[in-house]
């Protein structure tokens, strides 16, 4: 049985929605796909201990961020930090194949930022962005991508 991890993190609720039609999509389209869901603020929440991952996953990260304007003079990640946290936890970034980063695309050229700053520090690409809660092409598109690589 195939499986792919879903590592997230989810403030407003946008990412949650996004990956639950993402999850049903995905196992509507290949049957017997195992789908697991680690929402990392669900976690820091109840206050469990983060964990080495032992299998492949992709990591979805919204951006948030205060101070500077993200491009020529800073900026400072807020409210999304455990999801760093945890990537770094035991090299779990070493079993990432990617980040997809949400946003705003009112915040120009901060528009998924976060992302692609992680995709920096971890060495892993960003696959894909999506609009605040995605829409159902987004949600295709993604887990038509996500098909091919498990």
């Amino acid at each position: 049985m195939a499986k792919v991890s879903l590592v997230y993190i989810s403030l407003s609720g946008n990412t949650a929605s996004f990956i639950k039609r993402l999850t049903v999509f995905l196992q509507e389209r290949h049957e017997g796909l195992e789908v697991e869901q680690i929402n990392i603020k669900d976690l820091v929440k109840e206050g469990q201990d983060f964990f080495a991952m032992d299998n492949p996953f992709v990591a979805f990260l919204p951006t948030y961020l205060e101070g500077g304007n993200g491009v020529d003079n800073g900026d400072v990640e807020v409210l999304t930090n455990p999801l760093g946290d945890f990537l770094a936890y035991e090299h779990n970034y070493a079993h990432c194949f990617g980040v997809i980063g949400s946003g705003n695309r009112n915040f120009n050229k901060q528009f998924c930022l976060t992302a692609r700053q992680y995709s920096e520090r971890f060495g892993f690409p960003v696959l894909d962005e999506f609009e605040l809660r995605g829409s159902n092409r987004d949600v295709e598109r993604i887990a038509t991508m996500l098909l091919e690589k498990i």
